[in-house]
């Protein structure tokens, strides 16, 4: 099971093995508190894309797209399969005020390919 959270919101034992998904580490968060597994930065968008959709909510299906297209030959989407094969639940956290985010869009794109495997 893939999940999202904010990296702000509190752990809990029900989110599994956390994975921050952001390229830059969140204002604010000690790695203490951030209880990661890991911190895969190789997986979010580039950081042109990432500048450009500036969590625009008008740009959101746009930048899905494109992130999509980015994601489709990125090395690190191999990782974050292999994580979810061996943790039952994986969380993918994010910074962003807002759900219109990368890891709904890599949520959403990794449940694509475990369902075509």
């Amino acid at each position: 099971m893939i999940l999202t959270k904010r990296i702000y919101e509190a752990s809990a034992a029900s989110d599994g093995y956390r994975v921050l998904v952001d390229r830059l580490w969140p204002r604010g968060v000690s790695k203490e508190k951030a209880a990661l597994g890991e911190w895969l930065k190789g997986v979010a968008p580039s950081s042109e894309l990432r500048v450009w959709y500036g969590h625009d909510p008008k740009k959101f299906p746009e930048f899905s797209r494109r992130y999509e297209a980015e994601l489709i030959n990125n090395p690190a989407v191999n990782t974050i399969l292999e994580l979810e094969k061996r943790h039952k639940t994986l969380t993918l956290l994010y910074a962003a005020k807002t759900p219109l985010n990368e890891a709904t869009v890599l949520q959403k794109f990794l449940e694509e390919k475990l369902d075509s495997a």
